[in-house]
C-alpha cells in the first residue's frame, strides 16, 4: 500500500511525487524554497511547501527547509516577510502569522517522521517564534498583524492571521508535550483567540473581500460545529464558481488554486469529503502536465511537470472550461499552490501519519448535513448563469 496519497479524479500518487519533485527543484542549497525559479520566499509559504515534501516522503528536503529558518532566525524569534535567493531581505516587516507557522510545520514533521532528535533541535526555534508572536498581543489577547523593523507595531489584527496563529499555538503546545517541554499557556492563548473570533468579529480589520477570511476560521477549527457550517454556507455564493473553483476575491472571476485547495481543506475539516473532492477536481486544469503542453497554453511551457498555475481569470460568459481564460499572474507556477493541493489531498484521504494536522475530527458533520453546502453550490451555479 502506497504511503503517498492519491485521490481519484484529482491526482495519482505518481503525480503527487512528480509535484513534490518539482517543489524540491525550487529548493536552494541553503534550504530556502522559492515561490518560482528566481523568486522570493516567505516563511509561511516556505513551510507549507516543506509540509508537502514530507507528505511525499521527501523528509530530508523538508528538514533542510526547516533548518534554513532556524539558521536565519534572529534572537527575538521573528522572520522578515520576504527573502530573495541571494539572502537579502525584500520585505522587512515582521508578520506575526508568518512567524507563528513554524510550529505548525515542525509539529507536522514530527507526525510525519517521529524524529525526536530533529524536533528537539528545532524546539528553541519554535519557542522563540511563538513567544515573539505572543509578545505582540493586544489587551484582548489578539496578536497585531505585524511590526516594523524599528519595533513600531501595526495598529490592527487580521482574522485569517489570528485563525492561523491559534492553530500554530495548539501545534506548538502538542509538540512541547511530545518532547517533554510543556507550554500549556500556548493552549490557553489559542483558546482566548478562538473566543474572540467567535464572539467579536469587529476585533479584526475588515477583509471580507478576500476568500481566506471566509474559510480560514473553519480550516483551523477556530469555528466548529454549527458556526462553521453557517460560515461556509454564508460565503459559498460569493466565492465559489461552480466547476471552476474559489475566487481569490469576491468581485473578480479570478480562480486561485491555492484558495480552492484551502477551501477544500475547510470542507474536509467539516467532514464534507465529497465537496472537498469536487473543489480539487475543478482545479485540475491548473496542473501542468508536460514540459511542452500545459493544458492552458498553446506555447511551450518551461515549468516542470507537476507544477500548478497560481490563478486563472475566467470569462463567465462561457461555460466552465471555455477557452477565454487568462493566467494571472501571467505564466506563474507557484510552490505554495502545489503545496496546498498536496496538503488538501492528504487531509481528504487521511493517508499519512500527519494527515490530521487540520482534520482532527472525522465525521464532524453527519452526511445529511452536507445538503446545505450542496444547495449553496446549486444556488451559485444559478447565479453564475444568470450573470452572463
Amino acid at each position: 500500500m502506497s504511503t503517498i496519497p492519491s485521490l481519484e479524479g484529482v491526482i495519482t500518487a505518481d503525480e503527487i511525487r512528480e509535484t513534490a519533485d518539482q517543489l524540491a527543484s525550487l529548493q536552494l542549497p541553503n534550504g530556502m524554497i522559492q515561490w518560482f525559479p528566481g523568486g522570493h520566499s516567505d516563511p509561511w509559504n516556505h513551510i507549507e511547501s516543506a509540509m508537502a515534501l514530507d507528505i511525499a516522503g521527501l523528509h530530508k528536503e523538508a528538514e533542510r527547509a526547516y533548518e534554513w529558518l532556524a539558521d536565519i532566525q534572529p534572537p527575538d524569534g521573528s522572520w522578515h516577510n520576504y527573502y530573495r535567493p541571494d539572502g537579502s531581505i525584500e520585505d522587512a516587516k515582521l508578520d506575526t502569522n508568518v512567524c507563528a507557522y513554524i510550529a505548525t510545520g515542525v509539529w507536522h514533521h514530527w507526525r510525519s517522521t517521529w524524529d525526536r532528535g530533529f524536533a528537539e533541535n528545532m524546539w528553541p526555534t519554535v519557542e522563540r517564534a511563538l513567544d515573539f508572536v505572543l509578545s505582540l498581543r493586544r489587551d484582548d489577547g489578539i496578536p497585531l498583524w505585524a511590526v516594523e523593523p524599528d519595533g513600531k507595531p501595526w495598529d490592527y489584527a487580521l482574522l485569517t492571521g489570528t485563525a492561523s496563529i491559534q492553530h500554530a499555538l495548539r501545534c506548538g503546545a502538542h509538540l512541547g508535550e511530545a518532547i517533554g517541554s510543556p507550554r500549556p499557556e500556548w493552549s490557553l492563548a489559542a483558546a482566548t483567540m478562538c473566543e474572540v473570533i467567535r464572539s467579536k468579529p469587529d476585533a479584526f480589520e475588515p477583509k471580507t473581500r478576500w476568500a481566506m477570511d471566509w474559510y480560514y476560521p473553519v480550516l483551523t477549527s477556530a469555528l466548529t460545529g454549527t458556526a462553521a457550517k453557517i460560515r461556509i454556507e454564508s460565503g459559498w455564493d460569493r466565492f465559489v464558481i461552480d466547476r471552476l473553483g474559489v475566487r481569490c476575491v469576491e468581485d473578480e472571476p479570478w480562480i486561485t488554486a491555492s484558495e480552492t485547495a484551502e477551501c477544500a481543506l475547510a470542507c474536509a475539516v467539516m467532514g464534507d469529503v465529497s465537496t472537498a473532492t469536487d473543489l480539487l477536481k475543478w482545479i485540475r486544469p491548473h496542473r501542468n502536465t508536460s514540459t511542452s503542453g500545459a493544458p492552458l497554453t498553446d506555447s511551450d511551457d518551461a515549468a516542470s511537470p507537476g507544477a500548478y498555475w497560481t490563478g486563472i481569470v475566467h470569462d463567465l460568459r462561457e461555460p466552465a472550461g471555455g477557452s477565454s481564460r487568462v493566467l494571472f499572474p501571467f505564466d506563474e507556477h507557484s510552490s505554495y499552490t502545489a503545496a496546498a493541493i498536496i496538503l488538501a489531498v492528504d487531509a481528504i484521504t487521511q493517508t499519512t501519519q500527519a494527515s490530521n494536522l487540520f482534520v482532527e475530527r472525522t465525521g464532524f458533520f453527519d452526511s445529511s448535513d452536507h445538503s446545505a453546502v450542496r444547495a449553496s453550490t446549486t444556488r451559485a451555479t444559478a447565479r453564475n448563469q444568470a450573470s452572463v
